[in-house]
């Protein structure tokens, strides 16, 4: 019996993946990776056979820990389930596979890519953005589990949650590889794929009525899935479904957000960790049911019949021709329902729902360099150049520059200005630690990577996504991005550390920092994250002053 239901589309993709781990792939593809034997002729042991809720299942060991790929969560979103909730398993007989990746669910990344260079090519290896929307599927429900061992230890789950906001991605990124923090920490490591964008959060309530009501927020349904997944299954895995920690990066830091406050997740996890991605507020349905309004007309579309009928492909075409209309406003993304979500995650207040949940949640010093750097601009902007940009960020632009070439004396114009837009993330982040820890309940920890990689020429600083390698403990195989030498092992080794004892306790912790005081708004303690850790209270307060004037 084949577990894993690809199509002809995605099956020849995943299938080559099958003898080897995600972080074996990235390991021999990674430049600066340490060398590999050569994985040709290996035989691959396999893992013991799990009794699931469902059936049975059987995957692959990788040096020693266990890993069980592609295990659908809830049926296939097809048919009559498109733009529906997610509809439990049915059982199964025999033993399913569990020794290849499922699909990533449908992508839009972009219509033509990000900037082709040898370095956004050697990205691919970790985040395989465009390899991804050649065999992405609608039949996507699927995730990943990498474990010591299946027995009846019960130890800590720890629920990753992709980035790529709620476009585009996958758990099955070679960066989100769980098998060295399973190990490190003998802990469980689960990654999810989704629905995203059209699929996931087109509301159609007004259109087709009270089935549909829920419709724009069914891509975090899916997630509230895999979490009754993991609460129903993952005893048999080796993991302790009492103590779950659900973690994300980016888009899926937004996620972990939307969780805290939705009342269907309630109860199925025990901490959450939010990386570069704090989602304070939401989409509102107004919005969501024009823009849903104007993909129909895109598409042709008068009846639900001739929706469910049309090819996944059309769908994603129209969607994104509807995003590029001129007056078009909003996006694909999770909205305030009173459906599925009754209220903003963080405005007015924190969500008493989860006020016993203790949060991790911080930012990278330069988050929008991996995304800037391929601009025109970047890296040839003078002064005068930024003097006439800083307005184009609004009215507290040029403040912001300001302040960033007092804290910064040494960065370029190019580096100001990739600072000033930054600080959209540093304000999501404090707003989001004020109202958590203003609510009282379990406690807030708050910091800031501000180590700079010398990846692509040290460019970067210290970007978007730096974080993933060090707290999966994956550098070796993400050198590409966690930059070369000793000191990114340091990072990986302290992040690590914090990640697995937070998950263990509620408490970050490590040997190798000093003691990570929680957040409060009397001194705003955040952990600065560098090769010489430190403590320091309210690094960013004079960003924080000029955007909190502005409000």
């Amino acid at each position: 019996m084949k577990f894993i239901n690809n199509s002809a589309k995605a099956g020849g993709a995943a299938l080559s993946l099958g003898v080897m781990s995600l972080g074996q792939i990235a390991f021999s593809q990674a430049p600066g990776a340490l060398d590999q034997p050569a994985l040709q002729g290996v035989v691959p042991d396999v893992t013991a056979v799990v009794d699931t809720k469902y059936g049975k299942v059987q995957g692959f060991k990788d040096r020693g820990i266990s890993e069980f790929l592609g295990l659908r969560y809830a049926k296939p979103p097809l048919g009559d389930l498109r733009f529906m909730p997610p509809e439990p398993l049915e059982s199964w007989a025999g033993i399913a596979d569990a020794t290849t990746l499922g699909a990533p669910a449908m992508q839009m990344y972009s219509v033509s890519g990000p900037k082709t260079t040898t370095f956004t090519r050697q990205m691919q290896s970790i985040f395989p953005t465009l390899a991804e929307e050649k065999f992405d599927n609608e039949d996507a429900l699927f995730l990943n589990v990498w474990t010591p061992d299946a027995d009846d230890k019960k130890r800590p789950v720890m629920v990753w949650f992709h980035g790529g906001g709620y476009a585009y991605g996958s758990g099955g990124w070679a960066a989100y590889d769980g098998r060295n923090l399973a190990e490190k920490g003998d802990v469980v490591v689960v990654t999810v794929n989704h629905r995203l964008n059209v699929f996931g959060y087109l509301y159609l309530g007004d259109k087709f009525g009270e089935d549909f009501a829920s419709s724009g927020n069914v891509g975090n349904l899916d997630l509230v899935a895999s979490l009754e997944w993991v609460r129903d299954n993952i005893e048999a895995f080796g993991g302790d479904p009492d103590n779950v920690t659900i973690m994300g990066e980016s888009g899926g830091g937004s996620k972990v957000s939307h969780m805290l406050a939705t009342p269907a997740a309630d109860g199925l996890f025990d901490k959450a960790i939010i990386q570069s991605g704090p989602g304070v507020t939401s989409g509102s349905k107004e919005a969501a049911a024009k823009l849903a309004d104007l993909f129909l007309e895109t598409a042709g579309i008068e009846t639900l019949e001739q929706l469910r009928a049309m090819p996944a492909e059309d769908i994603l075409s129209y969607a994104r021709e509807a995003l590029a209309t001129e007056g078009a406003t909003g996006n694909f993304s999770p909205i305030v329902d009173g459906t599925v979500l009754p209220r903003h995650p963080f405005i007015p207040a924190a969500p008493e729902q989860s006020k016993d949940v203790p949060i991790i949640i911080g930012w990278n010093k330069d988050e929008m360099t991996i995304f800037n750097a391929a601009q025109e601009w970047f890296g040839t902007l003078t002064d005068e150049g930024l003097a006439k940009m800083a307005p184009t960020l609004g009215a507290t632009g040029p403040a912001l520059v300001e302040n960033y070439r007092e804290m910064h004396p040494d960065y370029s114009p190019s580096h100001l200005f990739n600072s000033a837009m930054t600080a959209r993330f540093i304000q999501g982040t404090y707003t989001l630690g004020d109202q958590k820890a203003r609510q009282g309940g379990a406690p807030v920890y708050m910091y800031q990577l501000y180590y700079d990689t010398d990846a692509n020429d040290g460019v970067f600083k210290s970007p978007h996504t730096l974080d993933i390698p060090y707290m999966f403990n994956n550098v070796e195989e993400t050198r590409v991005l966690a930059g070369s030498g000793d000191d990114p092992l340091k990072l990986e080794a302290m992040m690590s550390d914090a990640w697995i004892s937070f998950a263990k306790t509620g408490v970050p912790s490590s040997e190798l920092l000093p003691e990570w005081t929680p957040y409060e708004p009397s001194e705003r303690a955040v952990m600065r994250f560098d090769v010489e850790p430190s403590v320091v209270n309210d690094p960013e307060k004079g960003a924080r002053e000029i955007l909190s004037a502005a409000n």
